[in-house]
């Protein structure tokens, strides 16, 4: 089942970033209540997407370490990387909302989300590896 819920959650991340690049070249539009707090402020817009390289790198080693054909060792190293990077993200984000006292169910939802699903998968795993 956590195989799954990373998965959907790693193509999700990719596809809202093929959506967020769709919206900038004029090909998509989204009504205003399903953007982020602030959405029209250019630095609030650069911060946004400052997110792309640690997204895509944590949906892709996610994807890879789960689909790619690697030994298990190095399957176990990329689906680390990708699940610290996957707990950062989530975490960068909360922090700003957090220093901004801004909140947004949707977005701390969804960021929340990925420190929760990362931190019990990582979790998980220190624990098998101390038993």
């Amino acid at each position: 089942m956590r195989s799954v819920l990373l998965t959907a959650t790693e193509i999700g991340m990719l596809a809202y970033w093929i959506a967020a690049a769709l919206v900038c070249v004029g090909v998509l539009s989204i009504p205003p209540e399903f953007m982020y707090s602030d959405y029209r402020n250019a630095l609030v817009v650069a911060w946004n997407w400052s997110f792309l390289p640690i997204d895509v790198l944590f949906a892709t080693l996610g994807l890879w370490a789960r689909f790619g054909k690697l030994n298990a060792a190095r399957r176990a190293m990329v689906s680390t990387i990708a699940l610290t990077l996957m707990f950062c993200a989530g975490a960068m984000a909360i922090a700003y909302w957090s220093i901004n006292l801004q909140f947004d169910a949707v977005w701390w939802g969804a960021n929340l989300w990925l420190m929760l699903l990362s931190g019990f998968e990582l979790t998980n795993r220190l624990v098998a590896y101390h038993a």
